[in-house]
């Protein structure tokens, strides 16, 4: 697991089932569901690899899982 682009992050959430993202409040959010996922703002850099962890357990998806989905393109 690495860093990875706000792009790139919505992208691949499109490939595990995720529908947006929609505008919010502060926050952008994608569903998949009833599951509600919250995306960061952009800003400079990648999303680190402990807030990507974060995301994936909110969401339970495993880092298995999330490695898979690189390959969907």
């Amino acid at each position: 697991m690495k860093s990875i682009s706000r792009r790139e992050l919505i992208r691949r959430f499109k490939t595990l089932g995720f529908t947006g993202p929609f505008a919010g409040g502060r926050h952008s959010f994608m569903y998949r569901g009833q599951l509600k996922l919250r995306i960061p703002n952009p800003h400079k850099g990648d999303i680190s690899i402990s807030l990507l962890k974060e995301i994936l357990r909110q969401t339970g998806i495993s880092e298995n899982e999330w490695d898979r989905s690189s390959n969907s393109r």
